[in-house]
C-alpha cells in the first residue's frame, strides 16, 4: 500500500514525488514514457539553464532525482483508476493500491485524421464509455482503437448493447487483444464520419457501417479519461481542482497541464510542489479519522 501514487513522470509528477518522498511518505510514480515534453528539443526559458536544454534531458533528470531520493518508479501504461476504500491503479501489467492518487499526465488530446471527426465531437463522437454509454443502450455503437484502453472501454459498452463494431483504422491488433474481441471487427482505414445533426455512419475504404454513437479509445487514456471514469469534474478538457489541487473526489489530486493555466514547465513544477504539500496535509487528516 502506497501513501501516494503519482501518474506521470514529467515536471508536475516528478516534482510532486520528490516533495512527497521528502515528507517521508511511501511514493510510487508510474510513467509510460517521457511524454510530450520528452519530444521537445529546444527549451530556452527554464530557470537556471544558461544554454538551450531538451525536454528529454529535463524529464530524465527529474526522474533520476526522484529515484535517488527513494521514489519507486515503474515504466508501465496506466489504463484505469478505481476508488473503493482505497485507490487501485491498474496498468497493463499490474495493479497498485494507494491512499491517494495524483494525476499529472499532461494534456494529450486524442485526434484522428478522419473527415468529420472534429465536427461530430459531442454529437455522437464520445471519449468516455462510462459517461455516455448509457445513452446508446440497445443501439449501434462503434469503438475506435487497437490497444488495452480500447478493451477497457469495450468492456463498459458491452453492458449497454450487443451491437458493437470495433474499428482499428488500419492498425493491427496484438494477438492477445484480438482474442478478447467477440464483436464485429473492422480493420480497414477510416475515410469519413457522416451524419446529420448526429453521427449516423462510419465510412471505410471498402464499406459503410451504421452507428448511433462512436467512442474514441485510441492509444492510452488521457488525464480527462481517468478523471471522468472515476467521477471527477472536468471543464473545457481540463480537470477541475480546488486551491489544494484536489478534485471533487476525496483523495484524488491533479497537477500540471491537465488542470490548465500556463502550459509551461515552470508552472507544472510549481503545481507538483503545491499538490505534494496539500496531499501531505490530507494524509494527516486520514490518520485522525
Amino acid at each position: 500500500m502506497y501513501d501516494v501514487i503519482v501518474i506521470g513522470g514529467g515536471p508536475a509528477g516528478a516534482s510532486a514525488a520528490i516533495y512527497l518522498q521528502r515528507f517521508r511518505l511511501k511514493v510510487l510514480m508510474i510513467m509510460k514514457d517521457l511524454g510530450t515534453l520528452g519530444k521537445t528539443n529546444h527549451i530556452d526559458n527554464y530557470w537556471a539553464f544558461e544554454n538551450t536544454v531538451s525536454g528529454q534531458h529535463l524529464v530524465e533528470q527529474g526522474v533520476a532525482q526522484a529515484e535517488r531520493l527513494g521514489v519507486t518508479v515503474v515504466e508501465e501504461e496506466v489504463i484505469g483508476i478505481e476508488n473503493f476504500e482505497d485507490y487501485v491503479v491498474k496498468t497493463t501489467k499490474n495493479e497498485y493500491q494507494g491512499k491517494t492518487v495524483l494525476i499529472a499526465t499532461g494534456q494529450a488530446k486524442p485526434n484522428i485524421k478522419v473527415k468529420g471527426f472534429k465536427e461530430y465531437i459531442g454529437r455522437g463522437v464520445s471519449f468516455c464509455a462510462i459517461c455516455d454509454g448509457f445513452i446508446y443502450r440497445n443501439k449501434k455503437i462503434g469503438v475506435i482503437g487497437n490497444a488495452e484502453f480500447m478493451l477497457e472501454e469495450l468492456e463498459v459498452l458491452r453492458n449497454f448493447t450487443k451491437d458493437i463494431t470495433v474499428f482499428t483504422n488500419g492498425l493491427g491488433l496484438p494477438l492477445h487483444i484480438e482474442e478478447e474481441i467477440t464483436e464485429k471487427l473492422v480493420t480497414e482505414p477510416l475515410c469519413e464520419i457522416q451524419g446529420d445533426e448526429v453521427v449516423k455512419k462510419v465510412v471505410t475504404e471498402e464499406n459503410e457501417y451504421e452507428v448511433d454513437g462512436l467512442f474514441i479509445a485510441i492509444g492510452t487514456p488521457s488525464s480527462n479519461d481517468f478523471a471522468l471514469r472515476i467521477g471527477a469534474f472536468t471543464e473545457n478538457n481540463y480537470i477541475v481542482v480546488d486551491e489544494n489541487h484536489m478534485t471533487n473526489v476525496p483523495g484524488l489530486f491533479a497537477a500540471g497541464d491537465c488542470i490548465g493555466g500556463l502550459l509551461q514547465v515552470v508552472k507544472a513544477a510549481s503545481d507538483g510542489a503545491h499538490a505534494a504539500i496539500a496531499i501531505n496535509k490530507y494524509l494527516k487528516t486520514l490518520k485522525t479519522v
